[in-house]
């Protein structure tokens, strides 16, 4: 018995369909991203003109009617010109030195350009991942350079090291506990618990002299040397040397020695045992130098402010985590700009007489505890990401808190809050022009002080320095968005074939 064809059984050849629209190429792209529905082609008309509205007179006023050459206001007039003048491209030419080093010495001025390159050419290998010898660069960077780029930016040299230093404070302390002793027991003459309290402070006084008293000793031997810097640093090296030796073994021995061959290296080039180079006071530092100074130790120092307070915060010991909590709420409480006038003219007032510290020092301890506060937050956020299974694997296997907390938890924490943290870099790095407020003049503090110079006063000076240094800060802005997206996709786990 033969079966009937069913009625959903085509009996003829179907016809040709058509060729697929195109979606791929420029077209494609086009097709699928501007102009797939009438709703899109009306938007993306909508944008076109704005944006041909904004960029027709910008590029106009930038590029097309701007002025290159000249050495006074005269060239950027409109009378003088003949025609609409755009963008006064010679005040920048003429001020770039200044927007870059401010009023640093011209003749020192090497001295910034050194500090530059030798801080790209430290980073850049940081920042591309396939590149060996991560852990020696990062030391680098982040030990060596500092104090390499201080001495070539501020100047002066060294007269004694570690030891010296460390004998400094037990006798600082020492003679305070005697000087308060006294001061007690001649205010509260006739009491016997005041005459006690003196006497103990006194005595306290005495005791830490004593114990101190080797360290003492080996100062007094060292400044009575003929060469009492490189005494210092070898007395330094070889008790550093030992306690490496003792916990570490001959591998962390020979990273110790490393570190003082370089040291010893640094101060032969610059001859920090014979007063280094001239000082520049910080006074005299501006521009771009001030705003990188500024922004780079501010995301560098926050960094480790943050993770401790955000681990303070998540502590279980109530003391900790109230603390944490009080510091970060304060910080966090209160605008930068009273951070900067608290931390110029007020943080003197609670420091020991005879203490002093640099303006920009106080202006960079204010910013790196105002921005940790901030990113403290942050990495909290990443770290409630976490989950509980994770610490609880790692304590199955006999990891302690901190090891955990070092190679489990700290890092995927802080993957999930790399968007939060570079925006909260960004943000650094623009609220650097703050620091104006209290005298220090970074890039846009040199360009408003540029303005004030007549031989460039015209009406398109003022829209030419803001464009340049819009300019400045969107490149360095960017370049920070764009590199954090890498670093996303990068560590993106989940999605790597």
């Amino acid at each position: 018995m033969s079966a009937a064809p069913s009625d959903f059984v085509r009996g003829e050849t179907a016809p040709a369909r058509p060729a697929p629209v195109t979606v791929t190429g420029p077209v494609g792209w086009l097709r699928t991203r501007l102009f797939d529905t009438p709703g899109n082609i009306l938007l993306t008309f909508i944008c076109a003109a704005l944006a041909w509205l904004v960029l027709e007179p910008a590029v106009r006023f930038l590029f097309v009617d701007a002025v290159w050459e000249g050495r006074d206001r005269g060239a950027c007039l409109a009378d003088v010109a003949g025609h609409p003048v755009g963008a006064c491209w010679p005040f920048v030419t003429a001020k770039l030195g200044q927007f870059i080093y401010g009023f640093y010495p011209e003749a020192q001025r090497w001295r910034v350009d050194v500090v530059f390159l030798l801080g790209a050419l430290l980073l850049v290998p940081l920042l591309i991942p396939r590149l060996p010898g991560k852990a020696f660069n990062a030391a680098l960077f982040f030990a060596a350079f500092p104090v390499v780029a201080f001495f070539l930016l501020y100047g002066g040299g060294l007269q004694s090291f570690a030891v010296s230093w460390s004998a400094s404070a037990p006798a600082a302390l020492a003679g305070s506990l005697a000087e308060a002793g006294q001061r007690l027991g001649g205010a509260g003459e006739g009491s016997l618990v005041v005459a006690a309290a003196a006497a103990a402070l006194g005595w306290l006084g005495a005791a830490v002299a004593w114990l101190a008293s080797p360290l003492f000793w080996l100062r007094e031997v060292i400044r009575q040397s003929g060469e009492p810097l490189w005494l210092d640093v070898a007395a330094t090296a070889a008790g550093l040397s030992l306690v490496a030796l003792w916990l570490g073994g001959v591998r962390a021995l020979a990273k110790v020695l490393a570190a003082f061959a370089g040291l010893a290296l640094v101060i032969v080039v610059l001859g920090l045992d014979r007063g280094g180079l001239p000082v520049v006071s910080t006074r005299e530092w501006g521009g771009l130098l001030v705003t990188l100074v500024v922004s780079v130790t501010g995301i560098v120092a926050s960094m480790p402010v943050g993770m401790a307070l955000a681990l303070g915060r998540r502590s279980d010991i109530p003391l900790i985590r109230i603390l944490s909590v009080a510091f970060i709420e304060f910080w966090r409480g209160v605008p930068l700009i009273t951070v900067l006038f608290f931390a110029t003219y007020m943080l003197p007032l609670f420091l020991p007489g005879n203490f002093t510290m640099d303006g920009l020092v106080r202006v960079l301890v204010g910013i790196a505890l105002f921005a940790g506060a901030y990113n403290a937050e942050v990495i909290r956020g990443g770290l409630q990401a976490i989950p509980r299974g994770q610490g609880e694997a790692a304590a199955a296997l006999g990891l302690s808190y901190w090891t955990t907390t070092r190679l489990v938890v700290m890092p995927q924490a802080l993957r999930h809050v790399i968007p939060g943290l570079v925006n909260s870099f960004i943000a650094l790095f623009k609220d650097t022009t703050l620091v104006l407020i209290v005298s220090i003049f970074d890039l846009l503090g040199q360009l408003r002080a540029a303005f004030s110079d007549p031989t460039w006063a015209t009406p398109t000076t003022l829209f030419t320095g803001f464009a340049f240094t819009g300019a400045i800060y969107f490149v360095f802005c960017f370049g920070m968005s764009r590199y954090s997206l890498f670093v996303e996709r990068r560590l993106n786990v989940h999605r790597r074939r």
